[in-house]
Parts: C-alpha cells; structure tokens; sequence
C-alpha cells in the first residue's frame, strides 16, 4: 500500500469511531430514578417500555436508559438524582414514589421530569394544577391517598365485626400523613380503632407484629411506600405466618400470602408513564403536558390464606375480584 492511501485508510478508521461516537450522542438518554430495587420491577419495566415503543421508542435502539436505584433507601435519592443531572439525560423518569419524584425535581428546574406517584401531586408541591403543571414536571398520579380508604372498606366488608386495625406505616414518606388523614376520616364512619405503628427498617417489622399481637387487632392495613413496598413480600409471608388478615396494594404481596391487594393496574399505569416519557422526548413540554389520573384499579384475594385464617369470603366480594389465588 503507497503511502498517501494507508494514511488515508488510517485517517478513515480513525474517522469511524468518532462518527460512531457521534451518533451514540445524538441518541436521547433517559435518567430512571427508581426508589425501590430492581428485582419487583420486571413486569413494571416491561410496561414502561411497551409504553416507550407506542410512543416510536426502542431502548438500545432509538434511545438509551441509564438507571438508578435506591433499594428501598430514600435518603440515596438525591444523591442519584444529581447523578442524573450530571449525566444530562433528556428527561429524568421518576415513578413508584414522591420521593423519588421531590429529588427530582429538586435536582433541576431544566430537565424534564415525569413522576409516577400515588400521592396529590398539588399537595406536594410537584405542580401548580393537574391541567397546567407549569414548570418541568409532569406525570401519573395513581390516586393511592384515595385508594387507601378503600382497603379498609374491602377488610370490613371480609370482616362485618373488625373494630380494631394496625395501620404499618413509613412516617418518612411525604405521603403518609395525607393517607393516614384520609384513613381516619373513613375509619371514624365505620367505627374503626386505627392503631398506626411505624416501620422505616427491616427490624421494625417484627416489633410491629409483636405490637399486633399484643393490640389484639383484628387485621393490618399498610400504607404505600416504596421501603415497605420493597419488601412486599417479606410482609405477605410474614403476614401469613403470624395469622393476621391483611391488605396492600400490590400482587407480589398476595402471592407471597398476603389475604388481599387493591390498588392500581400497574400493566396500564406504567404503559401511561413510558407514553407520556415519549411525548416529551418528541419535544413537548411538562408544563404543557396535563397530569394524567389512573382510572383501572384491581382486586387479588388469596382463598389459601382466608382458609387458613378461617374467614368465608363473602361471593359478592369473591365476584369483584380480578384475580382469585387457591
């Protein structure tokens, strides 16, 4: 090979890489701040991505994710919602959690952020109104302070004589303080003594079910929250283990032993959270972008566990259900 040619061909070879780099660059990159542990996220992720590819995107294809999760550790959030920032992703993906979406929004005023949370984002101070968000932020609300009365109501209507409730719950979620008001106010119109006990660790479980025990309550309701979320089905066994009926939200709690989950249709919900996440890369804006309300809401029951726990699920409760385990 002369000269001039091999340094032409070296020139070329050089030349690719960059251009490979270039258009590497050029793909948009979505920040995911999970508040919880990847592992209960599969079928979750699953639906975000469907969600992506309605909307014209494929990850490892026409966009990237890069991905952050806190394990249950709320405290990490804005620690990795700053890496995120630093990383100068196009959008920063904020579902499952108001914690997860406050680091976010707190980390920039810039990039967009789209949540997916279960409390009043308005209460939280995520956006201005729920037709004008104003701002960078925007998402999915999944109604969870509503639904959580709920719970209650499905455990009386199981148990026409429950007149005593544990409520677990993690008092450093922005969210619970709104819950639990919610809870009292229905708990007060049934005639339900609400025993609120806190758990923020690993260790705070077992003290709550001794607590349970000594109460005497009649069942246990846990407010949504990503710790305790994290450890569904921890909760469920144990739950199961200690004979004590119990609501939450999620399936993964009712399969691991838990009596029933109501909450909502996270298939649809997290299918809504990757369309929206595709409109704003295609170029609109969150302050444009109305804050969407989940309307799809499901009921598993657990006939296994109610046998155990000597309860008859009443066949107009039984008829309600999506999804009966035996």
């Amino acid at each position: 090979m002369r000269r001039r040619e091999f340094i032409a061909a070296l020139g070329g070879a050089a030349a690719w890489p960059l251009a490979a780099r270039a258009q590497q660059s050029a793909i948009p990159v979505i920040g995911f701040l999970g508040a919880e542990a990847y592992e209960p996220w599969a079928e979750r992720l699953e639906a975000f991505r469907q969600g992506l590819s309605e909307a014209g995107f494929v990850e490892g294809r026409n966009v990237m994710i890069e991905y952050r999760w806190a394990n249950g550790q709320l405290g990490q959030l804005p620690m990795l919602a700053a890496e995120l920032v630093r990383r100068d992703v196009a959008v920063i993906v904020a579902p499952g959690a108001a914690p997860a979406a406050l680091a976010a929004q707190a980390a920039t005023k810039t990039i967009p952020v789209v949540f997916q949370t279960a409390g009043d984002p308005i209460r939280l101070g995520l956006v201005a109104s729920l037709n004008k968000p104003g701002g960078n932020v925007t998402g999915i609300t999944s109604l969870g302070v509503q639904v959580v009365p709920k719970r209650l109501q499905l455990l009386r209507e199981l148990i026409p004589t429950l007149t005593s409730v544990a409520v677990l719950a993690n008092p450093s979620n922005p969210i619970t303080e709104g819950n639990l008001r919610e809870l009292d106010a229905v708990a007060r119109q049934q005639q339900v003594h609400l025993h609120v006990l806190e758990a923020m660790t690993e260790d705070d479980f077992d003290l709550a079910f001794t607590r349970m025990t000594n109460l005497q309550v009649g069942a246990l309701l846990i407010v949504p929250d990503s710790f305790l979320t994290s450890h569904g089905g921890m909760l469920g066994a144990m739950t199961a283990r200690n004979g004590v009926p119990a609501i939450y939200q999620y399936r993964s709690f009712v399969t691991a032993g838990g009596l029933m989950s109501y909450g909502t249709s996270f298939a649809g919900l997290f299918r809504q959270v990757g369309a929206y996440t595709g409109r704003v890369l295609k170029g609109e804006k969150p302050a444009d972008l109305p804050v969407q309300q989940a309307t799809n809401f499901e009921l598993l029951i657990n006939l296994n566990t109610a046998k155990a726990l000597k309860l008859s699920v009443p066949l107009t409760l039984l008829g309600r259900a999506d999804e009966v385990i035996e």
